[in-house]
């Protein structure tokens, strides 16, 4: 069983102030000051999207996916900052449904996002569709804001889906794309991917573990569903004896994995 105990001290013990404030929104939906939430949204360009730091001033849609992720955490999505910045994702989807970085950005970019590269675009689609899926659960009052643009990603995704469940890319893709499957009623689909997931499981790292299971659980996936399941008995096969979990892109990341391993358990 995860020590959902122990993995808060860690991040109290290592969070910086944004990082507490996440976990205190994760805990108990304390919200936080104006002024953290400020903080939390600096740097976002005129344009609504935020700039990676591999990528000078110039917005990533990777990077602005990564500060949708954090201010999610905060409970800052309906914020302008947030507003503005799905909008610009929105902006940018192409005329196949997806996504990928300005092509300003391919001497700089990582591998997963490189631009014109397949398996980076794929991955970049599934991520923004999932955040833009993700707002919508916020605007259900007053109807669906990105309906349109989920619409025609969610046919690329599909186009993209393997007789195995797999995508020919990135394993996040999957699940995000479960998740995006499971919110748009496509069952079927999304049980594909899973099953072809859970046969990694076992070797997953424990930042996949954590991701897998707070996508599926941001977008209403029971708890007790058997992915989910599988999910937690590996981040509490992965859990280090100070209470937190390894991240993939190095210890400075360890607590923002911790985090998402709160999210996915909590």
């Amino acid at each position: 069983m995860v020590d959902l105990d122990a993995a808060i001290g860690f991040v109290v013990a290592h969070g910086d102030a944004v990082e507490r404030a996440r976990l205190s929104w994760l805990r108990a939906g304390a919200a936080p000051s104006p002024e953290l939430l400020d903080s939390a949204e600096v740097g976002q360009t005129p344009d609504g999207g935020w700039p990676a730091v591999w990528g000078a001033d110039l917005a990533s849609v990777d990077a602005t996916c990564f500060r949708l992720a954090e201010l999610d955490d905060l409970g800052a999505l309906g914020r302008p900052a947030a507003r503005r910045a799905l909008d610009w994702l929105a902006s940018r989807q192409q005329a196949d449904g997806g996504w990928e970085e300005d092509a300003a950005l391919a001497d700089d970019a990582p591998w997963w996002a490189r631009p014109g590269d397949p398996e980076a675009r794929l991955y970049l689609t599934a991520t923004v569709t999932f955040w833009l899926t993700v707002a919508d659960l916020h605007a259900r009052a007053v109807g669906s804001t990105y309906a349109g643009v989920v619409q025609a990603a969610v046919q690329a995704l599909a186009g993209q889906l393997q007789p195995d469940g797999t995508f020919p890319s990135y394993l996040a893709v999957g699940w995000l794309s479960a998740a995006v499957f499971h919110q748009q009623e496509l069952f079927y689909e999304s049980a594909r991917i899973q099953v072809a997931l859970a046969d990694r499981m076992p070797k997953l790292s424990p930042a996949n573990a954590a991701s897998l299971a707070a996508a599926l659980r941001r977008v209403g996936v029971d708890e007790q569903h058997w992915t989910l399941v599988a999910a937690r008995r590996r981040l509490a096969e992965t859990q280090r004896s100070d209470g937190g979990w390894e991240s993939d892109d190095g210890h400075q990341f360890d607590v923002h994995t911790t985090l998402a391993a709160i999210r996915a358990c909590r």
